[in-house]
């Protein structure tokens, strides 16, 4: 009588079996959040509220300075905690469009954030909107033989030969600079986005000369768009049309020519 024999897979079979099917908590780990654009739609983790600066105190300013006519919806944020609490669907519900101002606005606000101002945003001494830098000079920064660091001399306002010159941004109708407690001339730092000019003459965006200085005294004041990023202007259709455009202008202008 034959003798009924069941086959058993080999032990090799349930091996690779195991392999293309992985465990549960394996594929429970792997499982990915759909991705999504922070900025746009929601806060990010870090989402701190930082100190208004004195170039840039309060809502109506900021917007003002990063221009596209947003500071006419400077009655729709109440606060400036609301300024960089608010998301892109609060903002909306608020009236805040089209979708490109709002993500102007976001990218702005996180620039803030950040501490990366635009023109003015490190000022420390500014009186209703408007602030003076002047050129001030400082003896040339020697190191100290013994502890390395610089050592610091007196400030002085002026054109003298031979003196080292800075800009530095000085309290409204002053011609002279204090140091802070604790602070010397080797704190100082030149304000963003200024520069000097024949060693003497500062330069800069919205830099207008104060009387008497030639110059060497300037103000800078809180005006629509200083801080704006200007937007292209498309040419021929942008860049999509461009080369369908050309190709339809140089159509026309074989047949002129053929006429």
């Amino acid at each position: 009588m034959a003798k009924l024999v069941s086959r058993q897979p080999p032990a090799t079979s349930s091996f690779f079996t195991s392999l293309l099917r992985p465990s549960v908590s394996i594929s429970q780990s792997y499982i990915c959040t759909p991705c999504r654009r922070n900025l746009h739609r929601g806060l990010p983790e870090n989402g701190r509220v930082p100190p208004p600066t004195p170039f840039v105190p309060d809502v109506p300013t900021f917007l003002t300075l990063i221009g596209r006519e947003l500071s006419k919806h400077a009655s729709k944020i109440e606060s400036w905690e609301e300024l960089f609490t608010l998301t892109s669907q609060e903002l909306k519900a608020r009236g805040i469009e089209p979708p490109r101002i709002r993500r102007y606005l976001l990218r702005w606000r996180e620039k803030f954030r950040k501490g990366d101002f635009g023109v003015g945003g490190d000022f420390q001494h500014v009186k209703d909107g408007v602030a003076e830098l002047r050129v001030v000079e400082v003896p040339s920064l020697k190191k100290d033989p013994v502890t390395g660091e610089p050592v610091s001399g007196p400030v002085t306002v002026g054109r003298t030969p031979g003196m080292q010159k800075l800009i530095v941004n000085v309290p409204n109708g002053s011609t002279t600079y204090a140091l802070q407690p604790g602070q010397t001339t080797a704190d100082l730092r030149k304000p963003k986005g200024f520069k000097l000019k024949n060693g003497y003459i500062i330069k800069g965006k919205q830099a207008q000369p104060l009387k008497g200085t030639y110059g060497s005294g300037v103000i800078v004041k809180v005006t629509e768009g200083l801080w704006e990023h200007k937007q292209g202007h498309k040419i021929h259709g942008g860049e999509r049309r461009r080369a369908e455009t050309l190709h339809k202008l140089r159509v026309e202008e074989n047949k002129k020519n053929a006429r």
